[in-house]
């Protein structure tokens, strides 16, 4: 079954336990319901529930019913000028043929026996049936109106809520990125604001004369960062790399990201201990262990 819950809500189970299904509609529900234990669950409450509203409004027999026929129908035999079985035979024939509700009939004649008109025992079970049925078929229908009413609401609140979780989401990711970017901007200040760090212009050469950067170097602390005002793009698979030549020997500073190479903001590189040149190189991504000099974009001495 693809969906307990549309099954339990279909109203099946009431019409079961109303007997209003067929032996192999019975035998289906009787299949689902030892299969799922969530069909037999509400099928044993669906019973209790009708169970319980037969006997709220079951009809009760009047006091002194059984004796009051009991004692007609003694009268009768008793009587000598009518034949017993006859006369016990139209009395029961009478009340089988009476109406429901009837009024309590006039007082016999001296000498005349007669019996009351009642319900047949058999017609008022019947009657019961029917009534509890109605009232069962009625509070069906009231309970699947409530129960698609709550469904339906259910279903805008849980779209609701999904919405506003993804709004929330949403929201958290723009404050950690605002967050980020404001760390950073901090960083940059502290570091330009700071006169232990000298600048280091790096020019353009014959292989890309029109790119220009510079590094942030801090020979006390060792701290490195370079700032791209303008590099060419790289092909795929490509990666500037940053160098600094101290007495003639390329060290690696380490590689600039995308966003560094297309001049966002401040990167922080390797350490570095002593330099006396900055240079950057075009390598595989990754960086290579040694300057590929042919591809050298700009250059600059501290």
């Amino acid at each position: 079954m693809e969906n307990i819950q549309d099954y339990i809500e279909s109203g099946i189970l009431e019409q079961y336990a109303l007997g209003e299904l067929s032996p192999a509609e019975q035998a289906a529900v009787e299949a689902e319901a030892a299969r799922h234990p969530e069909v037999r669950e509400e099928l044993a409450q669906v019973q209790q529930a009708f169970g319980f509203y037969a006997e709220a409004h079951s009809i009760t027999p009047p006091a002194g019913l059984r004796e009051r026929v009991l004692g007609h129908v003694m009268a009768q035999i008793a009587a000598p000028s009518v034949t017993p079985n006859a006369s016990l035979r139209a009395d029961v024939d009478a009340a089988a043929q009476a109406p429901r509700a009837t009024a309590v009939p006039a007082q016999p004649t001296a000498g005349e026996a007669t019996v009351r008109p009642f319900t047949p025992a058999a017609e008022a079970p019947a009657a019961s049936r029917s009534l509890w049925a109605m009232a069962a078929s009625v509070a069906l229908l009231l309970s699947l109106g409530v129960n698609a009413l709550l469904y339906s609401r259910w279903k805008d609140a849980s779209s609701e809520l999904v919405a506003m979780q993804s709004e929330q989401a949403r929201f958290a990711t723009t404050t950690q990125v605002v967050q980020r970017q404001l760390g950073e901007l901090r960083q940059e200040n502290q570091v330009l604001r700071n006169d232990e760090f000298k600048a280091v212009a790096l020019a353009g050469t014959k292989t890309a004369p029109t790119a220009h950067a510079r590094v942030l170097f801090n020979a006390a602390t060792h701290k490195v960062y370079v700032d791209v005002r303008s590099l060419p793009a790289l092909p795929a698979g490509k990666q500037y790399q940053l160098w600094a030549l101290d007495k003639g020997k390329p060290v690696d500073a380490g590689v600039l990201t995308a966003s560094t190479a297309s001049g966002q903001g401040l990167q922080p590189m390797k350490d570095i201990a002593s330099a006396q040149t900055f240079a950057m190189t075009v390598e595989p991504e990754g960086g290579s262990v040694n300057p590929t000099l042919s591809t050298m974009t700009v250059v600059g001495n501290i």
